[in-house]
């Protein structure tokens, strides 16, 4: 297990008023597992968000790439990771990626922009985090939020298809209704009278009790993320640039 930890141990509390301000008047191996402790349950939080989320110290060395950031990070995706660094896959990207992460750095500004083209064009939000740690020699970060390229995870479809008791069609037309197909289209791919995904949506609708199909995928749209439970096991949460390059 790795235990590299990319949180500098605090020489003061990070708030800002009462006693969590004074000086720590000790900071050894209690208070660097404490540290270190907190650093994974924060990582462990990250990993939990069903958006991809990429941590950056200064202006591009990535500190901590959340599941979902892993799994959307592939070879078609505008993004990508090298050495330990974030860089955009396309040239004309680059130095409108780089402005918008050092504005957040140097600046404390958000900034969102979309980058890559056609149907791999992603948005991308960038938070200003401040210091990492306090004192005046630690690094800004700044947290990449990557947008979603699906609506409705297919895991919350599932979770909300046991939930209400849907059959197996029925989740199937429901993730197609999410994924923006119209009952005609669900018919045509799948060689049915419209007839019969007509009659299967008024089933949906009334085991969910939603009046309508655009309330039915709205419901689904506003549920809360449901990460996987299949990822790798034994996997690092802290991540270094030697494990990013791998």
């Amino acid at each position: 297990m790795n235990t590299h930890t990319p949180f500098p141990e605090p020489a003061r509390r990070p708030h800002a008023g009462g006693a969590w301000h004074q000086p720590l008047p000790y900071s050894g191996p209690e208070r660097r597992q404490a540290s270190l402790t907190m650093a994974r349950l924060l990582a462990q939080v990250l990993d939990e968000i069903d958006y991809g989320l990429v941590l950056l110290a200064d202006a591009r060395q990535v500190l901590h790439v959340n599941h979902a950031a892993r799994a959307e990070l592939g070879e078609d995706h505008p993004l990508q990771l090298l050495g330990g660094e974030l860089r955009a896959r396309d040239a004309k990207d680059v130095a409108a990626l780089f402005d918008a992460v050092n504005t957040a750095v140097t600046k404390g500004l958000r900034r969102m922009l979309s980058i890559g083209q056609g149907a791999q064009r992603i948005s991308v939000s960038v938070v200003p985090l401040g210091g990492l740690a306090p004192g005046a020699n630690s690094p800004a970060g700044a947290l990449l939020v990557l947008g979603r390229r699906q609506v409705c995870g297919a895991l919350s479809i599932h979770g909300y298809a046991r939930a209400h008791g849907l059959s197996d069609h029925e989740e199937r037309v429901l993730r197609q209704l999410c994924d923006g197909l119209t009952p005609t289209e669900i018919a045509d791919r799948h060689g049915v009278k419209i007839a019969t995904v007509r009659t299967q949506i008024a089933c949906i609708r009334a085991k969910t009790d939603t009046p309508s199909i655009r309330e039915l995928v709205q419901s689904v749209a506003m549920l809360p993320p449901m990460m996987s439970s299949l990822r790798l096991m034994g996997v690092d949460f802290l991540c270094t640039p030697q494990r990013l390059a791998a």
